[in-house]
């Protein structure tokens, strides 16, 4: 696992996940629902999650890699660019982890 994070100049800096990274919710973090959307509790309170960024957490099992998420979605989404996807898993996993809602 990668190192918490740091603060510099009030905002909280992650690593970015590696390709062999293996992402998961947090600890104290679990699916729910909110009426009929599907949500992530969090001890700080709670996020809606949808569409892509729905898709990319739910591959967030601890046992794929990002690597193995990117190329699932590539194969879901064939006419995307696979850096692109890279790039927007990456980014949308370091957000997560700011939070404290993913680890990887």
């Amino acid at each position: 696992m990668a190192s918490a994070g740091r603060i510099s100049n009030g905002v909280v800096t992650v690593p970015r996940p590696e390709p062999n990274s293996q992402p998961r919710l947090a600890p104290g973090c679990r699916w729910g629902t909110q009426g009929e959307q599907q949500v992530v509790l969090f001890p700080e309170g709670m996020i809606r999650v949808q569409g892509t960024g729905q898709n990319i957490l739910e591959l967030c099992d601890g046992q794929r890699t990002v690597q193995d998420i990117v190329a699932t979605l590539s194969e879901r989404y064939g006419t995307a660019d696979p850096v692109k996807i890279t790039e927007d898993v990456s980014n949308f996993l370091e957000a997560l982890r700011r939070k404290r809602i993913v680890d990887y």
